[in-house]
């Protein structure tokens, strides 16, 4: 029996369609080992940034099962993705699986057992002669992600930590995402900077001779309403004739295909999906063979893909739309061995599971396909027109029109309105019907998109395609933005982070270090700088600036001024700005011997108020007494003392209500019940602290007939899934309906 082994059991099925019946295709289900959550125990900085790896909490049946098929095969494939988080993987179950000699460190020994197989798109050819040129482990590859993975760990827990103590608990901050908020706040900061200027915009509407309609525009924008009124009564006395017909033929060269974070800015704007739903989608076609690796920046196409594509245009629209072309990515770093992401076959015009797949297909597939076609054409129109006698600047009015659509053909979204304007000649007159006017103020630059955050990071060479998606979603998650619609709104939150950050640690995230470190990471996996030099030289100068930042900056205990609107409404005193976990609010400057607070928006806020109850916990030793709290859930009670003491008065009708009846399957004790945490509602055992079962949904009542967890609601569609994350059935494209 010969052993193959991928991440994902739908990958898994795919490639076992193309394989023969001596192979059996089994999935990890992702990462099968991670650093350890504490800190201490994960690395070893002093000898030399060693990482300690523990499995991956409920990857132990998955390992257990791999081990047990692993010591019956006749050979081992590691057939993960062809990056470097696939080669890691394909590391980690190398070294769990023992299919190496123990006493090398990381120089693989000649075992018949062990190949290593890279495809970066899973059709039969692909993986055909993969499987036929099998390689090593690529050890750069591996030391690459590890150094990431490692240098991400420390900067995050030593930025994270300081924030903690210096801010607020509970925030967080990261070598990635802390760039990315600041680019947030910087451009926020220009939005609250701005000042409008007001400018007026004329239009006037004529007639030509064949009594076609043109509508110009003053190429002038007043600045006065004056100036504004000067050119409307200018417009209105005087004879209108045109000044001058330009036409020039111009050419659109198509875009080249699509890698990773071109299609997520282009899914974004024409589907409206958010990055991480375009890499989950795209996730979806590359396991099912219908396109290429989706986590890629090179713009390189196989000959193979070519010639199909130039095939599929010929039939399509003939052989004049046929221009094949060649595309160079701008990236020094690019790997170009990868290929820019495609459909895997090029004459299969759409394909798909479900609607966001087809949408997405086709998208890809447009993209590919005109990138080896020839320009469109299109002409341009300016005609110009002057009020005869009147001292005014020229009207114009544009036009274009395309004239041969070539690789708009196969992209028509990207076409755009035809504006025809009709024939006039120098010197004809127009008949002049009326002028308008309208008042306009200059806008503050536009906040970013998730689209546009993505094209920002690239442009400044923070990140990698593998990170895009989840760069705006870890901030989007932390509560550091807001989203509405597509718009990335900075928080209360985000602002405070950010500037603690820039002001404390400007140069640890500041794009320079950013993009030098993913530089270093490159050249690690290139094989020309080594592991522990690049992060001694990134991580020492780091740790000893936190142990600065760490003495000199005391805790931070307002946002900045006092507030001039507001006075308390306890002592009438001075307010200033603190940031509390539902954003910012107004607290009295002599806190806390007055404890006056007023919401964002000037309401009073009222503090904990007594019940006349006692403490059951430390009412009798310590004098706590209960009152009543607002938190993010709405009011509940608590003692006195907190955070000294942490009891809080169980709701006994809020628990009755949020008894779902459902038996705890791990202690068969309690029932699982409705609770509130910081991350929204979930459902916990009521035998906890003994039991600390949790699921994320409601649960059903039903046991998984996979692997016997519990069942919970699921979406419209599909009424349930497994509450085990790593079982198939909490997939509910898997769920056997």
């Amino acid at each position: 029996m010969k052993l193959v082994i991928v991440e994902s059991p739908s990958k898994a099925k795919t490639i076992e369609k193309y394989l023969g019946k001596e192979y059996s295709v089994r999935a990890s289900v992702g990462h099968v080992r991670d650093l350890p959550k504490s800190n201490k125990a994960a690395i070893d900085i002093e000898g030399g940034f060693i990482p300690h790896y523990v499995i991956t909490p409920g990857k132990e049946k998955v390992i257990a099962k791999l081990k047990s098929l692993t010591a019956k095969a006749d050979e081992v494939f590691l057939a993960t993705d062809p990056d470097r988080e696939g080669e890691a993987i394909a590391w980690h179950l190398f070294e769990m699986l023992k299919l190496k000699d123990q006493s090398s460190k990381l120089k693989q020994a000649p075992n018949p057992k062990f190949q290593r197989v890279v495809f970066h798109e899973i059709t039969k050819e692909a993986v055909t002669e993969a499987f036929n040129h099998p390689r090593p482990i690529d050890e750069k590859l591996v030391q690459a992600q590890e150094a990431r993975r490692v240098l991400d760990r420390l900067m995050g827990y030593g930025l994270s930590g300081l924030i903690w103590k210096k801010v607020r608990y509970g925030l967080s901050a990261g070598r990635v995402q802390s760039p990315a908020l600041r680019i947030l706040m910087e451009r926020e900061r220009e939005i609250r900077a701005f000042i409008p200027e007001n400018f007026w915009v004329i239009t006037a509407d004529t007639l030509t001779q064949g009594k076609k309609p043109i509508t110009f525009t003053y190429s002038q924008e007043p600045k006065t309403q004056v100036e504004g009124d000067r050119v409307v009564e200018g417009a209105k006395s005087g004879k209108w004739v045109v000044e001058s017909v330009d036409e020039s033929q111009a050419r659109r060269s198509p875009k080249p295909p699509f890698t990773t974070s071109t299609l997520q800015q282009t899914a974004s704007t024409r589907l409206g999906l958010s990055p991480s739903n375009t890499m989950r989608i795209a996730q979806k076609l590359y396991e099912a063979g219908l396109i290429t690796y989706m986590r890629t920046d090179s713009l390189n196409l196989s000959k193979e893909a070519v010639a199909m594509a130039a095939s599929v245009i010929e039939k399509k629209w003939g052989k004049n739309y046929v221009e094949v072309r060649e595309y160079k990515t701008k990236s020094k770093n690019a790997q170009e061995a990868h290929e820019a992401i495609r459909p895997a076959h090029v004459d299969k015009l759409s394909a798909g599971a479900s609607e966001d797949q087809k949408k997405l297909y086709k998208l890809i597939w447009e993209r590919m396909v005109a990138s080896q076609m020839t320009d469109a054409q299109v002409l341009k129109t300016k005609i110009s027109a002057e009020v005869v006698g009147v001292k005014l600047e020229l009207f114009s009015a544009n036009g274009s029109r395309v004239v041969f659509d070539g690789w708009l053909a196969a992209d028509p979204r990207a076409r755009g309105e035809d504006v025809e304007l009709p024939k006039v000649a120098k010197g004809e007159p127009l008949e002049y019907l009326g002028v308008n006017q309208e008042g306009k103020q200059t806008e503050p630059p536009n906040r970013f998109t998730e689209a546009g955050l993505i094209k920002e990071l690239e442009k400044r060479g923070i990140g990698r395609p593998s990170t895009y998606a989840s760069i705006s979603k870890t901030i989007v998650d932390r509560g550091y933005v807001a989203k509405e619609g597509r718009t990335l709104i900075p928080t209360d939150t985000g602002d405070v982070v950010s500037s603690f950050l820039e002001k404390n640690f400007e140069s640890a995230i500041s794009d320079s270090f950013t993009a030098e470190m993913e530089e270093e990471l490159d050249e690690i996996a290139r094989g020309e700088k080594q592991y522990e030099p690049v992060l001694s030289k990134f991580y020492k100068p780091f740790a000893k600036e936190l142990k600065a930042i760490d003495k000199a900056v005391g805790k931070i205990t307002t946002m900045g001024d006092v507030e001039e609107r507001w006075k308390c409404p306890i002592c009438e005193g001075a307010m200033v700005w603190k940031l509390g976990r539902s954003g910012k609010f107004m607290s009295c400057a002599k806190f806390p011997d007055c404890t006056g607070a007023r919401t964002a928006t000037g309401e009073e806020m009222k503090g904990p108020q007594e019940t006349g109850e006692v403490c059951p916990l430390c009412g009798e030793k310590e004098g706590g007494k209960l009152v009543e709290r607002t938190g993010r859930f709405g009011t509940f009670i608590a003692c006195s003392r907190y955070p000294k003491c942490k009891y809080v008065k169980e709701d006994e009708e809020a628990k009755k209500r949020a008894d779902t009846g459902v038996a705890c399957p791990i202690c068969k004790k309690g029932t699982m019940g409705e609770k509130r945490g910081r991350f929204g509602v979930f459902y916990g055992c009521s035998n906890y602290p003994e039991c600390k079962n949790i699921v994320k949904a409601k649960p059903t009542g039903k046991l998984c007939d996979l692997c016997g967890s519990l069942m919970m609601e699921g979406t419209k569609t599909i009424p349930e899934r497994c509450s085990k994350k790593e079982c198939p059935n909490h997939n509910p494209q898997k769920i056997k309906k």
